[in-house]
């Protein structure tokens, strides 16, 4: 999830462990625990692009990490805050809880997740959320903005924690039943229109969790199509973009192509833009693709230009949106 949203998190959390003994020092401790895994972000002052797409949720983002990193919070808000009557192993039950969900929490988008490093470079995403949904976030950046304002012993306190809390939660258990609602239908529909796949992967369209990407790997390309919660009929629009792999021979000693094919989990194809050779990573879906379907991919990396590839995951996100996009996005969500 983003940064913004975890702090939120990480906040009402630690208003309900602590609120009561620290004031909003606590909501500090919480958004603190909720934001280290993110430090992963100074890789990116040394390392090049390809490495750096593996280091941010890498090693931070492990069990491991985890397991290291709370008792040394623990040890230093128990120590900061004496004298008190929180025992250093709640302490350590705190950020360990906190650390957890922000794992869990990051694993359940595109992007993937290192849980097992460095045992094993298996990157876990199980894609049921966009990584900026406002129908998550919103819940919990009203609580924080609330508990911010709230005094210290307010008897609502406790009350705007559980709704920021409990909403999202909710939401993301919606989010979940959605997947297996979409993956069902999906799976359906690829036995209806006979499409053969060696592995398929569905994940959200931005900013929304209704709208779903589809994307059916087979040993030469891609069957990529849309699918709404709303869609009446068992069908999908599909449209076959190629692998091109034979395309990767002229730049098989490239240092970055084999980190750009582990990241991608295979999921990419190879497109030739006038003389430049581009990598293209479908797992975070096209530039307004429900709109249109020959759309360029979001992730798009320039092999012979690697200097041109700042913020490659960020810089297609929201490419070609207008009114005009938005307002296909939402009848195409509606099932128009």
């Amino acid at each position: 999830m983003d940064s913004i949203t975890h702090i939120a998190l990480g906040a009402c959390l630690g208003d309900a462990f602590a609120g009561k003994q620290l004031g909003k020092k606590a909501m500090f401790w919480g958004a603190v625990a909720q934001s280290v895994p993110d430090i992963d972000f100074i890789a990116s002052a040394w390392s090049s692009t390809a490495e750096n797409l593996l280091a941010h949720r890498g090693f931070t983002h492990s069990i491991l990490f985890a397991l290291i990193m709370a008792p040394l919070l623990a040890m230093l808000a128990e120590r900061w805050h004496r004298p008190h009557d929180i025992s250093l192993r709640k302490w350590v039950v705190f950020f360990g809880v906190q650390l957890f969900i922000h794992l869990l929490i990051d694993g359940m988008n595109v992007y993937g997740v290192g849980w097992f490093e460095p045992f094993s470079h298996h990157r876990v995403s199980y894609n049921w959320i966009f990584v900026a949904d406002p129908f998550y976030s919103v819940w919990l950046g009203i609580s924080f903005i609330v508990l911010l304002i709230l005094k210290r012993n307010h008897p609502r306190r406790d009350w705007w924690v559980r709704f920021g809390v409990g909403m999202s939660t909710i939401y993301l258990l919606y989010c979940g039943l959605n997947k297996i609602k979409i993956d069902n239908d999906v799976r359906d529909v690829f036995r209806k229109q006979q499409i053969t796949y060696n592995n398929y992967f569905t994940t959200p369209t931005p900013l929304n969790n209704w709208l779903w990407y589809v994307v059916a790997a087979n040993d030469s390309g891609y069957n990529i199509g849309y699918r709404s919660l709303f869609d009446k009929e068992r069908k999908i629009d599909f449209h076959f973009v190629p692998k091109n792999d034979q395309l990767l021979k002229q730049v098989s000693n490239h240092e970055d192509l084999q980190k750009l094919i582990r990241f991608s989990k295979g999921f990419y194809a190879t497109q030739q833009w006038n003389d430049t050779l581009v990598f293209s990573d479908l797992r975070f879906g096209q530039m307004i693709g429900w709109k249109d379907p020959g759309a360029r991919f979001a992730f798009h990396y320039f092999l012979q230009h690697p200097g041109e590839n700042d913020l490659v995951v960020q810089r297609g996100r929201f490419a070609g949106w207008n009114k005009e996009a938005f307002i296909a996005l939402l009848k195409r969500i509606k099932g128009d």
